[in-house]
Formats: structure tokens, C-alpha cells, sequence
């Protein structure tokens, strides 16, 4: 498992395009009707040609062809460069989406400075996975190894008691345009313990999906676990244990009153 990610884990496939000959009133007005969406990658076919903004509409004839006002000279990503490397081409560049583009220059997905700081939270990174097969390996002196599976919701214990709702609806939102990170379970002798992904576990719940992507760590030795102790003692037994806490803010989160 490589320890870089890259920009098609993160990148939205599902990606709506104008074409160079709409019109500058067509484009602003799918912008209007959009959810969220301050512009579009101009696609002839699958080729992009171009990126239009709701900046380069202003002042412009409602009549005009989006080839006249779009910007042709691109700047965007491959599905295989690295996240951390188009966080830098973000940054430096001042742009908020790169279109991905494979080496036919044929639209893949894009990518925004949103998606580059969704990639560093919540990851389930190789380092993530090996400290816990680490830790699990020395505390109680058994041996582990790991497989990639999909698993069912409905059979993963979970070690964490609630979510929080702010950080819940992030994770929603993501699973509701396919963009899923994998879960880290510990496979115990059949017991599926959830190690990580407890707000994605719950997001999937809340719109119907079934199964997702994990890292698994096997147990090779039948022992009782820590995580297993603590899950038992507070009554968890399945995700519909799990206490969503929305009358209060994440604990990392202050406001400004606060240093008043």
C-alpha cells in the first residue's frame, strides 16, 4: 500500500461540463440552479478545451459564445499526481478547482482545495494501519496481517460511543458523490471491530449503503481485545449504538468569544 495519495482517490468523477458553444445566459443561469458550483470545465466531447468562471461571465453579452470569455490556458492535474502536490499548484496558483485530465487531455474528474483538505483528515493512511497492527502486535503479543475487503455495516462492532453532527453531514455529503474513504476494521476471530471511520460508517447508514471499502487487520491468535473490553462495557454492539451529539460543537472547534 503506497503512502502517497493521489489526486484520484480525492478528485470527483462525476463532473459537470458546458460546451465551448453554450451561451454566456445558459452558463450563468446553470450556475444560479447549481448546488454550490461557481463554474465549469469547457468540454468538447471528453477534451477539455477550457474553464469558465462566474468572474468571466460579468459584464460579458448574454448571447456570446463560452469559447469567447473561457480561460484556455489550463492548469490542472492527473489522476496520478500526488494530493500533496496539487494542494501546492492550488496554493501557489490562486485557483480553487483543477480539472483532471488523463494523457489523452480527456476529462477524468476535478479537484478542490476542498477535496485537498478532506485528503488530510479522517485518512486511513498505510502509516495509520501499520501503528495500529504495531501496537496491537506488541500489547498483546500476538501476530496480525492485513487484507483489503468489503465489508457489511451491519456486522462491525464500533470502539466509539458517538459522531459529531457537523463533521457527520461532511462525511454525508461526500458518500452522497461517491468519494469514500476506506474503513479499518480489526477482524477478531469473525468479531469485526471498527478501529476507524465511525462518522463515514454513520453517514452510509443514514443514505442506505450497506458495505464499504476497509483495511482489514487480521488477528491470527483468538484474544481479547482492549478495544473489545471498552466496546462491551458501553453497550456497543452495533453502529445503531452510536450517539450523534448535535448540541454541541466538535471539541477542537473554539469560537472567538473565547479570547475576549
Amino acid at each position: 500500500m503506497s503512502g502517497k495519495a493521489t489526486v484520484k482517490e480525492y478528485m470527483t468523477r462525476d463532473v459537470q461540463t458546458v460546451s465551448p458553444d453554450d451561451t454566456v445566459a445558459d452558463v450563468a443561469r446553470r450556475i444560479v440552479e447549481s448546488d454550490g458550483h461557481n463554474g465549469f470545465p469547457v468540454c468538447q466531447g471528453r477534451r477539455v478545451e477550457g474553464f469558465v468562471t462566474a468572474r468571466d461571465l460579468l459584464l460579458t453579452d448574454d448571447e456570446a459564445p463560452i469559447f469567447t470569455v473561457m480561460t484556455d490556458d489550463l492548469i490542472v492535474a492527473h489522476p496520478d499526481m500526488a494530493v500533496t502536490d496539487a494542494a501546492r499548484v492550488i496554493l501557489r496558483s490562486g485557483i480553487q478547482k483543477l480539472p483532471v485530465v488523463d494523457d489523452a487531455s480527456n476529462l477524468v474528474g476535478i479537484i478542490s482545495n476542498t477535496d485537498v483538505v478532506r485528503s488530510q483528515i479522517e485518512r486511513a493512511t498505510p502509516e495509520k494501519v501499520g501503528k495500529l497492527m504495531r501496537t496491537l502486535e506488541q500489547i498483546h503479543g500476538i501476530g496480525v496481517r492485513q487484507e483489503k475487503r468489503r465489508v457489511k455495516l451491519e456486522r462491525l462492532i464500533p470502539t466509539q460511543a458517538r459522531v459529531y453532527a457537523d463533521e457527520l453531514a461532511g462525511r454525508q455529503y461526500e458518500l452522497e458523490r461517491g468519494l469514500a474513504e476506506p474503513l479499518v476494521v480489526i477482524d477478531n476471530n469473525g468479531t469485526l471491530l471498527l478501529a476507524d471511520g465511525h462518522h463515514r460508517v454513520m453517514g452510509a447508514h443514514r443514505i442506505d449503503i450497506g458495505e464499504m471499502d476497509a483495511y482489514v487487520i487480521v488477528v491470527d491468535d483468538d484474544v481479547e481485545l482492549g478495544m473489545q473490553r471498552t466496546a462491551e462495557k458501553e453497550g456497543l454492539q452495533s453502529i445503531d449504538d452510536i450517539d450523534v451529539v448535535d448540541y454541541a460543537r466538535h471539541p477542537l472547534i473554539e469560537t472567538t468569544k473565547r479570547f475576549q
